[in-house]
């Protein structure tokens, strides 16, 4: 985590296939829900970007993982 908040979370190589990177994606999401605190106010996860290392991320919608797992 940065000193803005955002959330940097690896979860896949190159070498893995869709599938497991969709799970991996889907693993993270949840248990980034899943750690709110009782406290926290508003919108606890803005907004989801996905990216390799070196390319410009692609917005993606974190609703979607999260309801697939409820």
């Amino acid at each position: 985590m940065d000193k803005a908040g955002n959330l940097h979370v690896s979860f896949g190589k190159l070498s893995f296939e869709g599938k497991s990177i969709e799970e991996n994606a889907k693993a993270v999401i949840n248990a980034v829900v899943h750690s709110r605190p009782a406290t926290a106010k508003g919108h606890f996860i803005e907004t989801c970007t996905l990216s390799s290392t070196m390319s410009p991320g692609i917005r993606i919608d974190h609703h979607e993982f999260s309801a697939s797992l409820s």
